[in-house]
C-alpha cells in the first residue's frame, strides 16, 4: 500500500531548469510545491550540460590568448593544459552555483523530494511508495543524449557530452559527430587545448539551423584554426582500432581518431515514467502541449526540453515561470519562440535572435525582405580583440526587424539588445536614435541599424 506523500498547488516531475524555476516563481505566488527529481536539482544545465561546457570554453579561450599573446606585445608561453586543474575550475563554478541553487529552495512553500517519480494517476506522481498529490502537476524530466541505432557510447572511447565533460586528459585526436551547437562547441574547446580535431555532419553544412550566411563564416573560421569538417555525408559506422577509433562515412570515407563525441542533439526523457498511461500524448518522445503548455489532460502541464522546440535552459526557466503564472491565474503572455535568443559559445561565437533570412523569405515573400551585413572590421572594439565577422539584419520592408544574426567574439554578449529588439518589433529607424557607447561590440548593433535605416556613420550602406 503507498504511503501518504501530500497533497499539494503543484507536483512537479524534475528539478532542472523548467522544474525549478516554476517551483520558486510558484512559491513566490503562495503556492505549496512538491519538487521531485532522482538526482541533482539543477539537472543537465547545472551539472552536465551549459554551466560546465561553457566553463571549458573561457578555459580553451585562456588557452588560445596565452598562445597568440605575442601578437599584443605580451610575451607568454603556452607550457600546457592541466586538465585536473581546469576540471577542479569548472566543478568550483558548478559547486559555487549548486549551493546558490539549495538555498533558494530551501523555502516553506518548497518541499524537495529525492527520488525517482512515476505519474501513477493525472493528479499523482509516486517516489518509493509514497503518494505526492498536486492540484496541478509539471512534467519537467528534461532530455538524454541520443546516439545512433548501432552507436554504442561506452564511456571511454565513444562519448556523449556528460562523458567529455569529465575527460582528465586531452586527447590527442577527436571525431565529432554532429555540426550543432554541442559539437562545434566541443571541437573549439578540443582544438584550443591542442587536440586534433574532425567534425562529421550528415547536414550540407555546420550550425544548420543558423542563418545560411552564419553557417559559412563558422566553417571559414573552423578552417582558418584548422578544425577539420566534413558535412552532406551521413554517418555509417564506428569500430574500435588498436589505439581508438574510426568512423565510416556513406560513400565509404574512413577517420580515424582517439575518441569519439557523439553529439546528434538530446532526446526527450519520458519512457516509463507513466505519462502515456494517464493520457497524455507523446509524439516521437515529445510530450504534445498547447500554446499554454497544458497537455490537454486533467491540470498535467509539460515544460522545457520535452516539448517540442529549442532545447535551451533558459526556455525552461521562461516557461516554468509561465506555468507558475499560469496555475496562479495571472495569464501570462504566451512565449513566442522565436523571440527565445539562442548562443553557440565556439569560437568564433554565434548569437541569433528571431528568423533566419530563408525563412523570413518563405514567411513573407522574398520581394518583402531586405537585409543587413554590418562588417565588425569597421567596429573599434572588435579590432582592438582582433576578431571577424559580422552582424546580419533581417527586416520586412518598411516593418520591423525580425532576425538578428551575429558572428564573432563575444558577440553572445550582444543578444540581450538583439532580443529587446525582435520582441518589441523595433523599426530599425526607431533602434538608430539609440545611443550605442563608443568603443564597444555594442556599436556594431547600432552601426547596422544606422545603415538600415539610411543613415550609415562609419559604413557603406
Amino acid at each position: 500500500m503507498s504511503q501518504p506523500g501530500g497533497t499539494f498547488d503543484i507536483v512537479i516531475l524534475g528539478a532542472g531548469s523548467g522544474g525549478y524555476a516554476a517551483a520558486l516563481r510558484a512559491a513566490e505566488l503562495n503556492l505549496t510545491v512538491a519538487l521531485i527529481d532522482k538526482a541533482e536539482l539543477g539537472g543537465t544545465c547545472l551539472h552536465r550540460g551549459c554551466v560546465p561546457t561553457k566553463a571549458l570554453l573561457h578555459a580553451a579561450e585562456i588557452a588560445d590568448q596565452t598562445r597568440e599573446s605575442e601578437q599584443f606585445g605580451i610575451k607568454a608561453d603556452l607550457v600546457g593544459i592541466d586538465m585536473a586543474g581546469v576540471n577542479a575550475y569548472k566543478d568550483g563554478v558548478v559547486a559555487r552555483l549548486y549551493k546558490g541553487l539549495q538555498g533558494l529552495l530551501k523555502n516553506d512553500k518548497i518541499t524537495v523530494v529525492q527520488g525517482a517519480g512515476k505519474l501513477v494517476a493525472k493528479d499523482t506522481v509516486e517516489v518509493d511508495g509514497k503518494r505526492y498529490t498536486g492540484r496541478n502537476v509539471i512534467l519537467a524530466t528534461g532530455s538524454y543524449s541520443r546516439s545512433l541505432p548501432g552507436l554504442e557510447v561506452d564511456g571511454k572511447r565513444v562519448l556523449a557530452s556528460e562523458h567529455a565533460l569529465k575527460l582528465d586528459r586531452v586527447p590527442s585526436s577527436a571525431i565529432v559527430l554532429g555540426g550543432g551547437v554541442i559539437g562545434v562547441e566541443f571541437a573549439s574547446v578540443w582544438k584550443s587545448f591542442g587536440a586534433d580535431v574532425t567534425i562529421l555532419e550528415a547536414l550540407p553544412r555546420l550550425v544548420a539551423a543558423e542563418d545560411e550566411e552564419i553557417s559559412k563564416a563558422v566553417e571559414r573560421a573552423f578552417r582558418k584554426r584548422k578544425i577539420n569538417f566534413k558535412v552532406g555525408k551521413p554517418f555509417e559506422k564506428v569500430e574500435h582500432t588498436e589505439n581508438g577509433v574510426r568512423a565510416t562515412l556513406a560513400g565509404g570515407e574512413t577517420v580515424e581518431a582517439e575518441i569519439l563525441l557523439v553529439a546528434v542533439g538530446r532526446g526527450p526523457t519520458t519512457a516509463n515514467l507513466g505519462y502515456e498511461e494517464q493520457g497524455v500524448t507523446l509524439d516521437r518522445g515529445f510530450v504534445i502541449t498547447n500554446e499554454r503548455l497544458h497537455t490537454g489532460v486533467g491540470n498535467i502541464y509539460a515544460v522545457g526540453d520535452i516539448v517540442p522546440g529549442l532545447q535551451l535552459a533558459h526556455r525552461g526557466f521562461a516557461q516554468g515561470i509561465f506555468i507558475a503564472e499560469e496555475i496562479a491565474g495571472l495569464h501570462p503572455a504566451v512565449i513566442d519562440e522565436a523571440g527565445i535568443p539562442r548562443v553557440t559559445y565556439s569560437d568564433p561565437e554565434v548569437a541569433s535572435v528571431g528568423i533566419t533570412e530563408a525563412k523570413a523569405k518563405e514567411q513573407y515573400g522574398a520581394d518583402k525582405i531586405s537585409t543587413y551585413n554590418y562588417n565588425l572590421g569597421g567596429n573599434g572594439k572588435s579590432q582592438i580583440l582582433k576578431t571577424q565577422g559580422f552582424v546580419k539584419l533581417v527586416r520586412v520592408n518598411d516593418g520591423p526587424v525580425v532576425g538578428v544574426h551575429m558572428v564573432g567574439a563575444r558577440i553572445g554578449e550582444l543578444v540581450g539588445e538583439a532580443q529587446l529588439i525582435y520582441n518589441w518589433e523595433a523599426f530599425p529607424e526607431e533602434v538608430a536614435q539609440l545611443v550605442h557607447a563608443h568603443p564597444t561590440q555594442n556599436e556594431a548593433l547600432g552601426e547596422a541599424f544606422l545603415a538600415l535605416a539610411g543613415k550609415p556613420l562609419h559604413s557603406h550602406s
